[in-house]
């Protein structure tokens, strides 16, 4: 019988016995420009690779970047036809008054009892940042926003965001609510990738709504070349933060900067980090496309082992004047159970630059694996229970 114990033994195992150095080793060095961030992330939008973290994994308060998580929700929602955008909500006395004029936060001025389209309630939330538009979509998809924080959590589980909590729909303070620099670059990365129309609101320079035109507040449009999205946040408790995205010579790179003092710190901070990215990095490809790329241990099957492959080609950004080390390893939970499908998730290759990943990608089986023989499925559990044992062992040792 396989445990737990064993699976990580034979995973750990694993990694180590498929370590491939994918660059000539040279001495690490310090990377990054010189800014004030405590929590900072800057990534490639294509493949996912980092280019530079500092604290990426600490869970902070979101503010109004936790908009980006409605805005994904709405955006899903309306792909699986469940709402349309033309679909009209009416501004309750809570949205008014908790969102609206009244609440003298971020605001498209919504009247009460007027009702909006889905349309024009994306652009508030997006370009004005409006916390009555959010409230407005909350209690027509879910009832209230406790219920519709309550969805997007469950649907940034669904798309890997594995920490982050969301209680409500615009991120205005609660202590419940937390999320993590990385995550956000990640969300911001699921919604370049798989929404593109819809991420084209978030480049839109200005929006009128109740006869009051406001200006989108992203400080990168227009500062940075190729700059197009996505959203900034602050409350007294985050601090200022900014999730932005740019594109130049048809490489994007997403940016995220979190617990910043200023307004102008933040907005600074992420432009260095953009021009930082694109004037040091360039793609290299580490694996081609449908290359195998290791194996992974069977048990109880027809064969020992079935070799892995990832979904098209494994690339990481590199400086351009290259001299770094890179380390690529497959991780998995193993041994495999069989019958094994082709196709089917196995675990992921992993990207070290000196001690940091850089680079996480799954991969799948590249051929399917039957069960074996009586005989061979024997032989494997007495390996496992040898392996077990031997670990046991070493452990109490």
């Amino acid at each position: 019988m396989m445990t737990g114990l064993t699976h990580r033994f034979l995973a750990v195992l694993a990694a180590m016995a498929l370590a491939a150095p994918a660059a000539a080793a040279v001495p690490d060095r310090k990377e990054g420009p010189n800014i004030a961030a405590p929590h900072a992330i800057l990534i490639d939008a294509q493949h996912g690779s980092v280019l530079f973290e500092r604290d990426a994994d600490r869970l902070i308060y979101p503010a109004s970047l936790a908009k980006l998580m409605t805005a994904e929700y709405v955006f899903h929602l309306i792909e699986e036809r469940a709402i349309n955008l033309d679909d009209e909500y009416t501004v309750s006395e809570n949205a008014w008054r908790k969102g609206g004029a009244p609440s003298h936060s971020s605001t498209m001025f919504a009247k009460l009892g007027s009702k909006i389209s889905v349309d024009n309630l994306l652009r508030g939330m997006i370009i004005q940042s409006a916390n009555d538009a959010c409230i407005v979509l909350a209690e027509a998809i879910a009832g209230n926003e406790a219920e519709f924080g309550r969805r997007l959590t469950e649907r940034a589980r669904e798309i890997g965001l594995a920490r982050s909590t969301f209680t409500n729909s615009n991120g205005l303070p609660d202590p419940r609510e937390v999320t993590t620099t990385r995550e956000l670059a990640l969300l911001a990365r699921h919604i370049i990738l798989n929404y593109p129309d819809f991420y084209k609101l978030f480049g839109e320079k200005e929006f009128t709504w109740n006869n009051i035109r406001q200006q989108n507040r992203n400080p990168l449009l227009g500062a940075v070349a190729g700059a197009d999205g996505l959203k900034t946040g602050f409350t007294k408790e985050a601090g200022y933060g900014l999730v932005g995205s740019a594109v130049q010579d048809g490489m994007r790179l997403i940016v995220v900067v979190n617990g910043e003092k200023t307004a102008n710190e933040r907005a600074e901070d992420a432009k260095k980090l953009l021009e930082w990215g694109f004037h040091t990095f360039e793609p290299r490809t580490l694996f081609a496309d449908g290359v195998t790329l290791g194996s992974a241990k069977v048990f109880g099957g027809a064969t020992g082992h079935v070799p892995l492959r990832a979904d098209g080609p494994v690339v990481v950004m590199m400086p351009k004047a290259g001299g770094e080390r890179l380390i690529a390893r497959i991780v998995y939970r193993g041994p495999v159970p069989a019958p094994v499908k082709e196709g089917q998730p196995v675990g992921t290759i992993k990207v070290w630059r000196g001690d940091r990943v850089v680079l996480e990608q799954p991969v799948y089986a590249a051929a399917s694996v039957g069960k074996g023989n009586l005989s061979q499925r024997a032989f494997d559990a007495v390996t496992e229970l040898v392996i077990a044992l031997f670990r046991a062992g070493a452990e109490k040792l």
